[in-house]
């Protein structure tokens, strides 16, 4: 479990206890469930990443819900219910050379604006082949995006970078001189699945 969960599990698990020992069973149930809740959201499970150095992998679990194409590269957007797990990986191995938190909204995360509008922060990652653009981007229900990487750091392909707490997005934006395996409407699942292959 990503430690960013411990205190929304520890906290509902607590007033569990106490309820059941002051035998308040309905509402000590209640808890105990939201904190089964808040364990599974934080799952942080074992991922096999791919080792073709010429491919690009999600950087999220979730559903493609959005492709374009132009001058700036192709960009394939991933929208995370709040049953998919929500830590975010590194889409290729590189060096992390900007690390951008954009101000904005927080409206929902299945609108394609969201993108444009919501807040959110960006990772620019350069590997020896291409460069991407990762960006978390906050929800509806999404309250906070969580980075641990910053200008400098090295991630290899399928490393953890962050988190968004609760319902959210990302983006992977890469050059034109990839090939999407992806399409609208896939199923991803972070580190593992291959969205791009590099020509």
């Amino acid at each position: 479990m990503a430690k960013e969960g411990f205190p929304f599990v520890l906290i509902p698990a607590v007033i569990a206890m106490l309820m059941a020992y002051l035998q308040l069973w309905i509402i000590a149930a209640v808890f105990a469930v939201l904190a089964a809740f808040m364990a599974y959201f934080f799952r942080d499970p074992f991922r096999n990443i791919p080792t073709d150095p010429d491919i690009v992998v999600s950087a999220a679990d979730g559903k493609v819900t959005r492709i374009t194409e132009d001058d700036k590269g192709k960009l394939v957007s991933i929208f995370l219910s709040p049953l998919d797990v929500h830590i975010n990986r590194s889409p290729i191995a590189g060096s992390v050379e900007k690390a951008e938190h954009i101000p904005g909204r927080k409206g929902p995360a299945t609108d394609n604006a969201a993108s444009l509008h919501n807040e959110r922060n960006a990772l620019t990652i350069k590997g020896d082949k291409i460069t991407v653009v990762c960006t978390q981007i906050a929800g509806l229900v999404a309250r906070r995006i969580v980075c641990w990487s910053g200008v400098g750091d090295d991630l290899e392909r399928g490393e953890r970078f962050g988190l968004i707490k609760f319902s959210s997005r990302t983006d992977i934006l890469m050059p034109n001189n990839v090939e999407l395996a992806v399409k609208i409407g896939d199923r991803v699942v972070g580190g593992e699945t291959i969205i791009a292959r590099i020509k």
